[in-house]
């Protein structure tokens, strides 16, 4: 197999590799265009606030300008005041919300970008020093903080994931010259595997668990959180991707050399021929194929008289190879 056949070998391991940095790309997009349709749709979590409702007589809150208005008017008053959207959309990077447009999503504000994000909705919506925060159930609370710890973590595994996958594509590059190379680009993909895993996972069971406790906190304000599955199936397809990626690194560490066995049928360094018998030195050719020797028998050109190295059928023949 040569260079040939090696290049077709680093191929598919590399293909795998591009796919995965891409879906991993497509991830940090999620929420960071308010007027791309398609980035509004990668989101973790969604909250849908469209039939809330707030029961003023159930608020023990001090009285200020807002909580008069909470108070004094209608729910949907009341959520206008709140300016709390129809639904928000919580990314990577950050959060997106917006109002149903005739059943149709409509995005009219994503947060600015920031690292280690964390969806807090009292802050959100507004409810810092109100009193309804605490109106949340200790469970809420306490599921809040977790997520908070737990997003950071996320965060760290999804860059690390995107820097380790770019670094196995550049030092894939040097697995095309050899198994050597296969063998340390199979090391990087391993790492990049591992966070890659350790992100989707911690992602997964992070907003599921976040969506149960949400839901159930904030179920009589018929407020319902769901999980994003448009996010979830590229997050997963990157993990696909990359771990197919790293079980082919393996096998072109293996095998696919790249180097030709040219010395099969006669074949070395590029040289073609046979094989044919050359005369012998301690004798000369009597005719089409008798060799003459004997006691006292003289070489040609050679003033030296040779043993007797008898007559037998099996006698030194020498061979060299003709080009044809």
């Amino acid at each position: 197999m040569g260079k040939a056949g090696r290049f077709a070998c680093i191929f598919t391991p590399m293909a795998l590799t591009i796919a995965s940095l891409t879906c991993l790309i497509i991830v940090g997009l999620g929420g960071t265009n308010k007027n791309n349709s398609s980035y509004n749709n990668l989101y973790f979590f969604r909250a849908n606030t469209t039939d809330i409702n707030i029961d003023p007589s159930d608020l023990n809150i001090p009285h200020n300008p807002l909580t008069d208005a909470i108070i004094n008017q209608t729910t949907d008053t009341a959520k206008k005041a709140l300016d709390i959207k129809d639904f928000y959309h919580v990314s990577l990077w950050n959060y997106c919300a917006g109002d149903f447009d005739n059943g149709n999503d409509k995005v009219t504000y994503c947060s600015p970008r920031k690292n280690q994000f964390w969806f807090n909705p009292v802050e959100v919506w507004g409810l810092n020093n109100t009193g309804v925060d605490k109106l949340f159930s200790k469970e809420l609370r306490s599921g809040l903080d977790a997520y908070k710890q737990a997003a950071k973590w996320m965060f760290i595994a999804y860059v690390v994931a995107v820097i380790a996958t770019i670094v196995e594509i550049f030092v894939g590059i040097f697995a095309l010259f050899s198994r050597l190379g296969s063998f340390a680009t199979t090391i990087v993909s391993t790492v990049s595997s591992l966070f890659l895993i350790a992100f989707a996972l911690t992602a997964t069971i992070l907003y599921s668990t976040l969506m149960g406790t949400f839901n159930n906190a904030v179920k009589k304000y018929n407020i319902h959180g769901s999980l994003g599955h448009n996010m979830f199936v590229v997050v997963w397809l990157a993990v696909a991707f990359s771990f197919g990626a790293g079980l082919f690194w393996l096998v072109s560490s293996c095998c696919c050399s790249g180097r030709s066995n040219r010395i099969k049928y006669g074949h070395e360094s590029g040289r073609k021929g046979k094989y044919e018998r050359v005369d012998s030195p301690y004798g000369h050719r009597d005719g089409a194929s008798h060799f003459q020797s004997g006691p006292g028998f003289q070489a040609p050109h050679h003033g030296v008289p040779l043993n007797n190295v008898g007559n037998k059928a099996t006698a030194y023949e020498p061979y060299r190879t003709a080009n044809v």
